[in-house]
């Protein structure tokens, strides 16, 4: 298994102790949990994109460029890149400089967003979001395959003639996964393109992404594509790691504050089920609790999903340095635990994209448990992790 370390930025103050930093400050922790990711040995880094709500993240290519220019290794990825409301020539420009910047560290992940606000701001409707995406997503693919485009234009894109976005890609045309948190849509196109995907396993039961994953494996084979490829990524909710010397402690440290945010937020189609603590730990995708039951809650994640790539969030109002100290537990505790039980050939030999990256070097030594790296990942494997 890989490990992704996600901020989508929220900007909101903490709603046990009304504590917020400034925007110039929580710009400042994510480039610092992004080099600490890379020094922990986390794969990737991955940035949010909102146009709406209390968030910081509508410029994601400029915090990844800042990321770029202060890590070397880690793969730099988005969460989503809400293509939708975009434009894909600007799309394939900008990620294109990134690639650059980092020697071909960057990996997309697109998706039509979750935040209804955002259509009107762009002069969309709401009710063309998935149309929007398909189409907008045909036109991205053949600008970083191809030189002298010649696009007939569609119902939101514009006709091209002999068009050639510059920069081009470092090493060829970055992968792209496509995220879902509500729907079949995006896993069906990524399995008609043989791409991966990215459950957001946030705010459903699992067994709703588990549903899904199916279906993206199923398409994906009926479209005769290799299934070593379908690779499948895995989130855990916006904030959604908090770890402790025991679950009690967890509960009583992160739980008003959970259920405070909970309380306050009322976006259509990003609302959660779980509306207190305990409910999100026993039925939702939070990781609250000690290490050893968080690597036991993904493993059970991975005994529905199979994923290869898991992503995680820190609860982003809670005083930094208790940030920190989150992300360096789950990566010494939960990390090794989880690389050894779920082997993946994700970034690894066989991986058609492994080798993109000038600097990519895999995880350090120390991270990476004894075992092989082989196997797709695509099977799930019920094992029940334990130190």
């Amino acid at each position: 298994m890989r490990f992704q370390l996600l901020d989508i930025i929220p900007y909101r103050a903490d709603p046990a102790t009304g504590h917020q930093v400034s925007p110039a400050d929580r710009l400042d922790q994510v480039i610092e949990t992004a080099r600490r990711a890379e020094r922990l040995g986390f794969d990737a880094f991955s940035v949010g994109e909102r146009h709406a709500g209390a968030f910081l993240s509508s410029s994601p290519t400029a915090v990844l460029a800042a990321i770029a220019a202060v890590t070397t290794r880690i793969r730099l990825h988005t969460g989503v890149t809400v293509l939708s409301v975009l434009d894909p020539v600007r799309v394939a420009e900008d990620f294109a400089t990134i690639d650059q910047l980092s020697r071909g560290r960057l990996e997309l992940t697109i998706g039509k967003g979750n935040e209804v606000a955002q259509f009107p701001l762009f002069g969309l409707e709401i009710d063309d979001q998935w149309e929007l995406l398909a189409e907008k997503y045909e036109l991205l693919r053949l600008l970083w395959r191809e030189e002298h485009v010649d696009w007939p234009g569609g119902e939101f894109t514009r006709v091209l003639r002999d068009t050639t976005t510059v920069p081009r890609p470092y090493a060829g045309p970055p992968r792209v996964w496509h995220g879902s948190a509500t729907t079949l849509f995006s896993a069906a196109v990524a399995a008609r393109h043989g791409d991966p995907v990215f459950s957001a396993n946030a705010i459903q039961p699992l067994q709703n992404y588990g549903v899904l994953i199916d279906h993206y494996r199923s398409e994906y084979a009926r479209h005769g594509h290799d299934p070593r490829f379908a690779f499948v990524g895995a989130g855990s909710g916006a904030g959604g790691v908090f770890i402790a010397d025991t679950e009690r402690q967890a509960i009583d440290e992160y739980g008003p504050t959970y259920e405070g945010l909970v309380a306050a937020t009322n976006v259509p189609g990003n609302n959660t089920i779980y509306r207190d603590i305990r409910h999100a730990i026993a039925d939702g995708p939070m990781l609250v609790g000690t290490a050893e039951q968080v690597a036991e809650k993904i493993a059970r994640f991975h005994a529905r999903l199979g994923h290869d790539l898991q992503s995680i969030s820190l609860p982003t109002t809670v005083p930094f340095e208790r940030q920190l100290e989150i992300l360096e537990r789950f990566a010494t505790d939960v990390i090794p635990l989880l690389r050894r039980e779920f082997p993946t050939t994700l970034w690894g030999e066989g991986d058609p994209h492994a080798d993109r990256a000038e600097a990519w070097g895999g995880a350090p030594d120390a991270l990476v448990a004894s075992g092989t790296e082989a196997g797709s990942g695509a099977t799930a494997v019920p094992v029940a992790v334990s130190t």
